[in-house]
């Protein structure tokens, strides 16, 4: 069997999907979605096409150390997109192929059903109450929500109130939080703030700062109690591998289609283990980043939970299902997501529905913020 066809398609709102093909007609899909830059990775497979065409789809460890290291420059969030694209659907190709989930090939269940939370937005504590008890009616009992909007360098310490307040407002509609602090928060503030949390029991606080501080990250964790989670912008065990080393982090969260798929992944997460480290997936994304995760998540020891694009936040009034046929394998249950069991991935795509939504081409990209000031402001 040889790989015979490599094809990208730009599906709405923002993602980018990968579909191989052998020469057999065995067939993989794969997602290599990056926010706002799908045009650079899919012009990164152009390399990967010239260096597979031809090759054996299931030497995937192969492929990914050829494609990883091939190109002499290595890494970063485009490169190790397309990668994960790639690893993604030749998982799911080989799993099609011989019957079996990529979870059954990477050493076998260890779980049934992974613990999963979704996002909630709001301003006010009466609108993330709101939303803390919908997700409840849709049978989360976790989320998370965004910790603040930009602090500037010096801010007044009673601005940290009103987190307080809208923490305590999802905590009383009777959900476990998990508070993203987007690295918007500087040093000065980020260790005064995070102090002020700790007495809430929150699950994690994420980026407290921008991973690019390991030093500052460093020291908050020997500061604070509070599970301090990052991994979304690292895009290998390399560039996790600091983190690990200093003490840093709690909690992984590498993106299975930024972070050179699933393969790269199930190594992260090995590396976290030895470090008690727990791994829980980070997916703003589509189905197949989802389905990619939880083939992670059910044949991963220190998984904690899973992140859940469910709703409008990041899919910008799509469906997360709107192109799978069997909805169910990625639908949400009392709180936690069924390990799909079918073979690849274990979801269906509608082909039909994807081609003519390439069609158009979407062309997403990050809002711009700024401060009060009119400076730059973190997204």
């Amino acid at each position: 069997m040889k790989i015979g066809r490599i094809e990208t398609f730009y599906v709405p709102p923002r993602w980018l999907f990968v579909r191989v093909e052998s020469d057999e007609g065995a067939v993989g899909w794969g997602e290599a979605s990056l926010e706002g830059h799908a045009e650079a990775v899919d012009g990164a497979f152009e390399a990967l096409r010239d260096r597979f065409l031809g090759h054996d789809p299931y030497r995937i460890e192969d492929i990914w150390q050829v494609g990883y290291r091939g190109g002499f420059y290595r890494g970063g969030a485009v490169l190790m997109s397309a990668l994960a694209g790639l690893d993604q659907a030749l998982w799911d190709l080989k799993g099609k192929a011989v019957g079996l989930p990529a979870w059954e090939m990477l050493g076998g269940a260890v779980r049934d059903k992974v613990r999963a939370y979704a996002w909630i937005g709001g301003d006010r504590p009466h609108e993330i109450g709101e939303a803390a008890r919908a997700r409840r009616e849709q049978g989360f009992s976790a989320v998370k929500m965004n910790a603040t909007a930009e602090l500037e360098w010096l801010a007044a310490p009673k601005s940290f109130d009103a987190v307080v307040e809208r923490v305590e407002a999802a905590q009383a509609a009777g959900m476990d939080v998990g508070l993203d602090f987007h690295g918007r928060v500087h040093r000065p503030m980020a260790k005064q703030l995070a102090k002020v949390l700790e007495p809430l029991g929150l699950l994690f606080i994420e980026e407290p700062l921008l991973s690019e501080n390991p030093e500052g990250l460093a020291g908050l964790a020997a500061l604070v109690a509070t599970p301090i989670a990052l991994g979304e912008r690292l895009y290998s065990r390399w560039d996790f591998k600091p983190f690990f080393e200093s003490g840093a982090v709690d909690i992984i969260q590498p993106d299975l289609s930024h972070a050179g798929g699933i393969l790269e992944c199930r190594k992260i997460a090995a590396m976290a283990e030895a470090y008690d480290v727990a791994v829980a997936p980070h997916c703003p994304l589509g189905p197949l980043a989802l389905a990619a995760c939880l083939q992670l998540d059910a044949c991963t020891p220190n998984v904690a939970i899973q992140e859940i694009s469910l709703g409008i936040h990041y899919n910008v009034g799509h469906d997360l299902l709107e192109f799978v046929t069997n909805k169910e394998v990625l639908s949400p249950v009392d709180g936690y997501l069924p390990i799909p069991r079918g073979p690849g991935l274990g979801v269906l795509i509608d082909e039909a529905a994807v081609r003519a939504a390439h069609k158009g081409r979407h062309r997403w990209r990050n809002p711009v913020w700024r401060h009060a000031d009119g400076s730059f402001a973190e997204w």
